[in-house]
């Protein structure tokens, strides 16, 4: 289509929308491509871009007898991972945007950008991705539209999202969609921005490949565009897992969400496998990473994954420590920035089997074994269909999600934090999922042992001022008649030897079978002065190798390990600022006065 053209059809589904069609023909002018496509997300669309991404060397296929429809992708080494110094929130003033975010005007973020995106795609097609974020035609979800000049985008984007006619359908002539801008420009970090302009319900992204910087539907409408919105509208946009759990006499599945800051194993209790002596109990996954919750008409809070793919780590992902992970990979699967073997399938560290003494590695160059290069780079990733995970809930669609009877915050913490501990109350709850952390590694910072606060694992995602986000989580306890009981656990503490207290894994299951029974009052708990913790005895250990002095030691609460938390906890506060909610502050007062 010309972008002067005033209407187009993109399957079945004529494109009359006067605003969309008006801000394509915005943007094609200031990006000047040589021609703009429209995406229909038709299988006969994605198997010529194929071929298309193929022929242009942008994709590598794979041996297809192994990974049917599965290809490889390598991106320009200096555009691996997310930008977070180059991210922006682009609000009226800077409180708004709070100072945990970076800041740029959103005139002075226009003009910035609008002199990159000046004939960035001459020579380029400019792609139009219409898109839905949500099962189509849920109340719930959202409707975005990206323009970008890469292939590689719009292969994503069609795992990824319920992309191309279906999108329009459910838009209509409405104008309440994101406007989403994306060139990859020349891949220069000098170059690079991501912008979001809540109040504009609008992103532009520049000078990145990379995922997480581009598929705008992810990180940037979901979480960041999504937790303005949430707070504007009244739901709650949430870096959160969301798993079904159903036992063996159970009618239908309790559902959970969750958040995990990087590197605290969100995507393996997405997908956990009960251990054997969980017989006839099963786990399902309704999403791994991103959670829309709104309160139902019963007064509980419902959840929706907006996203229809998943866009995981590959290093470390392995059939023991998450089979239905790589289950999902088994076909019709982009990876990149992984190893490739000899034979045309893909490796990295951590994976299933022997080291090949061989491989090519994620920059395209002869690996060998043994080889202080990593073959597949620490941050690649696999996009994967949802609807290959073989515990994909049968729920996962339902436009009007699940409900939500537990949300759990967990972090990466050698000490002090507990391996499970409910809340005394909501705003106890929010208190602890807003002092949430990880401990730094080596390989990390240099440092060993610095906690590093990601409230909510939302630190990197949230769209407006933090402090105002916690108080969003309070005010929504007046609408959840019905509130979901909140938890923290801690999967990684570790005893005076030095090794792991509990074994993770499957075994997490264990504890996620406690938090459920909690939630639905069917088990008691030990009171202490921090929070319920498991009574002697009430977590099922059957079958499992483990010495009731290390399940004591997990479960411990050392007083003063809690002192110095709770120091450090003000630092935090400190950065947060005068927008900190007061009950946060005051729960923390409570809880120093209650250890004296």
């Amino acid at each position: 289509m010309s972008a002067t053209e005033v209407s187009t059809t993109v399957g079945s589904v004529k494109v009359s929308n006067p605003g969309l069609l008006q801000w394509v023909r915005e943007m094609a002018a200031m990006c000047k491509p040589d021609r703009v496509v429209w995406v229909d997300g038709s299988a006969q669309e994605k198997k010529v871009l194929t071929e298309q991404a193929v022929a242009e060397g942008v994709l590598i296929p794979l041996n297809q007898e192994k990974r049917p429809g599965c290809y490889l992708h390598r991106s320009n080494p200096n555009d691996v991972a997310r930008v977070e110094q180059l991210t922006f929130i682009c609000t009226p003033t800077k409180d708004e945007a709070g100072p945990t975010n970076n800041w740029m005007a959103p005139d002075a973020a226009y003009e910035k950008l609008a002199k990159l995106f000046d004939g960035a795609m001459k020579g380029r097609t400019l792609y139009v991705i219409p898109y839905v974020m949500g099962p189509v035609g849920s109340p719930y979800a959202k409707i975005g539209v990206e323009v970008t000049d890469s292939i590689y985008v719009v292969l994503n984007m069609g795992i990824m999202t319920r992309m191309g006619a279906q999108a329009l359908a459910m838009l209509g002539d409405s104008d309440g969609w994101n406007r989403g801008l994306h060139s990859m420009l020349d891949i220069n970090p000098e170059r690079r921005f991501i912008c979001h302009f809540p109040q504009d319900n609008t992103i532009w992204s520049v000078g990145s490949g990379y995922g997480g910087n581009v598929l705008l539907g992810k990180k940037c409408l979901a979480l960041r565009i999504g937790s303005y919105l949430g707070r504007n509208e009244g739901w709650l946009a949430e870096h959160m897992l969301i798993l079904g759990v159903q036992g063996p006499d159970d009618k239908e599945p309790t559902y959970v969400a969750a958040a995990f800051p990087s590197a605290c194993g969100k995507t393996n209790f997405a997908m956990m496998i009960p251990p054997e002596q969980f017989a006839g109990w099963k786990v399902w996954t309704v999403g791994d990473d991103i959670a829309w919750m709104r309160v139902g008409p019963d007064g509980r809070l419902w959840a929706i994954n907006p996203e229809a793919g998943y866009f995981g780590v590959a290093p470390g992902t392995s059939m023991k420590s998450n089979a239905n992970a790589m289950l999902s990979t088994a076909r019709d699967t982009l990876f990149t920035n992984v190893a490739l073997t000899d034979d045309g399938d893909v490796w990295w560290e951590g994976m299933d089997g022997p080291v090949p003494e061989t491989l090519t590695d994620w920059k395209g160059n002869p690996w060998k074994k043994g080889s202080a290069e990593k073959a597949a780079h620490p941050n690649s990733r696999f996009t994967a269909p949802a609807a290959n995970n073989p515990a994909l809930s049968p729920f996962a669609n339902d436009p009007q999600g699940v409900p939500i009877s537990a949300i759990i915050f967990g972090g990466r913490r050698s000490t002090t934090v507990p391996l499970v501990m409910q809340s005394f109350n909501w705003a106890h709850g929010v208190f602890l999922g807003a002092t949430m952390g990880s401990e730094t590694t080596a390989a990390a910072t240099g440092k060993v042992g610095i906690v590093r606060r990601d409230p909510m694992a939302m630190l990197p995602f949230c769209g407006y001022n933090m402090g105002h986000y916690f108080g969003h989580w309070l005010e929504m306890q007046k609408a959840i008649v019905n509130p979901p009981k909140i938890f923290q656990v801690n999967w990684f503490r570790q005893g005076k030897d030095g090794t792991f207290l509990w074994p993770g894994f499957g075994d997490n299951m264990r504890v996620l079978k406690w938090v459920l029974d909690r939630a639905a009052g069917r088990v008691g708990g030990q009171e202490t002065l921090l929070g319920w913790v498991p009574k002697a005895g009430h977590l099922d250990l059957t079958g499992l190798d483990i010495s009731h002095e290390r399940i004591d030691e997990a479960t411990h609460i050392d007083l003063d390990e809690w002192r110095a938390e709770f120091e450090l906890q003000a630092e935090f506060f400190k950065t947060v600022g005068e927008s900190m909610p007061a009950v946060i502050r005051l729960e923390r007062e409570l809880l120093m006065a209650r250890i004296g």
